[in-house]
């Protein structure tokens, strides 16, 4: 068949990004759809949980936000660990491990009986956490055409969303029939669900074949220290420190957006759930809109376009004066948007090769355990003003 026959008879149609991934393909984007928004799941189970945990542990604010702030620093151990194991043990493996990791933790934090040990198994999550995203994105950009790439692994990226919502439906549920110093527990114990998608991995994921035969007939094995010197040194450099500070920012609010919500906006658990439900809905069109407009614009202009609306919004959130919670839910969906497309931009503008999209650390900050715009509210403290009170609904 002659090129121009080819190009004529190639699908272009609005999904094509989708059907050209071929039957495996298309498994395989299932596969890191579901493992990404689980991930998302047992993330968020955390900080919609902050307040519960924190009366009933006695934290202090700072002890709240190192319990997000492990994961995350850990996470970027997590996905240099990842970018290893993929080069050694293929993109499918790998994926189950890290599902495996952090669902394995996150139902243990559900047991901890202090904050010691709930500090531990966060630590540990974080491994799992920071391994997923990476390994996912990798396994399916490699089936994807390289003009629909863009698309193919921003319809993974908002999978997050899908991941979110699901935890803040369970939260709503489980937080309204289940005392606050339960329900936590309970919250956390849900997070065995990735069990169900290692089943689906095991059986019907696979690398695509170039990788698998790159992988198998290279005589050198890669190494972690290859990407900071030669010519990727520099680009392993920027990638980071433009990931670290931008996803850094991120999850610093995406951590404290329900507290925030529920102390200084004085929401009740439905009131926070359907506030909620509005941001993750902007977040899901960022995403998905992120993917077309890099397609077509390339990944700085999208990313720089996002990251300048995301710092405008942001300031006008936090900005909102008392009483006025119809702004609060109408500027949450341009907000999260916004920024969850700059965030997810990001990590497609690192992706220069398979070993730096899964070695840069591509969460981590240590800045979320400032609190909500840096500051706390004095109805979420009790007698002591350092310790966490449970309002209840």
């Amino acid at each position: 068949m002659s090129d121009v026959e080819n190009q004529v008879s190639e699908d272009t149609g609005r999904f094509a990004w989708y059907r050209t991934l071929g039957e495996r393909g298309r498994r395989a984007w299932i596969g890191a759809f579901g493992g990404y928004a689980l991930d998302s799941y047992d993330f968020q189970v955390l900080p919609l949980s902050l307040v519960a945990i924190g009366a009933y542990f006695h934290l202090s604010t700072g002890q709240a936000g190192l319990l997000t702030t492990v994961t995350l620093v850990v996470s970027a151990i997590g996905g240099a660990l990842a970018g290893v194991l993929v080069d050694r043990i293929g993109r499918t493996k790998t994926l189950m491990i890290t599902v495996g990791t952090f669902a394995l933790f996150t139902v243990l934090c559900g047991f901890a009986g202090s904050f010691e040990q709930l500090l531990a198994f966060r630590t540990l999550q974080g491994l799992g956490f920071g391994g997923e995203w990476a390994t996912g994105a990798i396994l399916v950009a490699e089936y994807a055409k390289p003009k629909y790439r863009g698309r193919a692994v921003a319809f993974i990226q908002s999978s997050w969303a899908v991941g979110w919502a699901l935890s803040v439906l369970v939260y709503t549920l489980v937080f309204s029939f289940v005392p606050a110093a339960t329900a936590w527990r309970v919250l956390f114990w849900t997070g065995a669900l990735p069990a169900v998608l290692l089943l689906f991995l095991r059986r019907n994921v696979t690398d695509a074949d170039a990788a698998t035969e790159r992988r198998l007939s290279s005589e050198k094995r890669g190494s972690f220290r290859d990407i900071f010197t030669g010519p990727l040194g520099r680009t392993t450099l920027f990638a980071s420190l433009l990931a670290t500070g931008v996803q850094g920012g991120y999850y610093t609010l995406a951590s404290w957006i329900p507290t925030y919500l529920k102390v200084d906006r004085g929401l009740s658990v439905v009131g926070t759930g359907g506030y909620l439900t509005f941001l993750i809905s902007g977040a899901f069109i960022g995403y998905v809109s992120g993917g077309y407009l890099t397609d077509r614009l390339g990944r700085k202009k999208t990313f720089l376009l996002f990251s300048v609306l995301s710092a405008l919004i942001i300031f006008a959130y936090v900005n909102i004066p008392a009483g006025a919670s119809m702004l609060v839910l109408i500027l949450g969906f341009p907000w999260a948007s916004s920024l969850q497309q700059s965030s997810a931009g990001s990590a497609r503008s690192s992706r220069s090769s398979t070993r730096l999209t899964s070695a840069a650390p591509a969460r981590g900050s240590r800045t979320t355990s400032a609190g909500p715009s840096g500051r706390s509210s004095p109805r979420s403290w009790d007698s002591s003003p350092r310790r966490w009170a449970w309002e209840g609904p």
